[in-house]
């Protein structure tokens, strides 16, 4: 079920436009080469975590999730065929630390797109969990 639409709680776009003039990169963030091909949606969820972290070095870790984490935003991420992102709903807001949700879609944006996924199954949809450090640092859950 979806909680709330990316748009209708924190001001952002949900067809995959950021902010500022096309081809912008957010605060932080790191341009990154084309995506590799996937052959599966358990490649391609990899492949976008990993991705995530390395566009946003200045706002992830790699370590193992602190014990208690501060927020744990989820999204789910509709890709267009290309691998660019069509929309990003929120799943879940975090109680506390409600900017988490904000970092976690722009880190999405940052490391778009994730791969053509033209021949996987459709719909051409994943979630991400993001697990939030006290420094309002993220880890996708899927290297966790």
């Amino acid at each position: 079920m979806l909680l709330a639409h990316a748009g209708a709680r924190t001001g952002s776009t949900a067809r995959g436009r950021s902010r500022g003039p096309p081809g912008a990169i957010a605060h932080g963030a790191v341009k990154l080469p084309p995506p590799g091909a996937v052959r599966n949606w358990n490649e391609l969820r990899r492949q976008a975590a990993q991705r995530m972290v390395a566009a946003n070095p200045n706002l992830t870790y790699t370590g193992a999730p602190p014990d208690p984490l501060l927020a744990i935003p989820v999204l789910e991420v509709e890709l267009n065929a290309d691998g660019s992102v069509r929309r990003i709903d929120v799943m879940r807001h975090p109680r506390q630390a409600k900017e988490t949700t904000q970092i976690a879609i722009e880190a999405v944006r940052n490391a778009a797109p994730f791969g053509d996924v033209s021949r996987l199954p459709k719909p051409w949809r994943f979630t991400e969990t993001f697990l939030f450090d006290e420094d309002r640092r993220f880890k996708p859950r899927t290297l966790d």
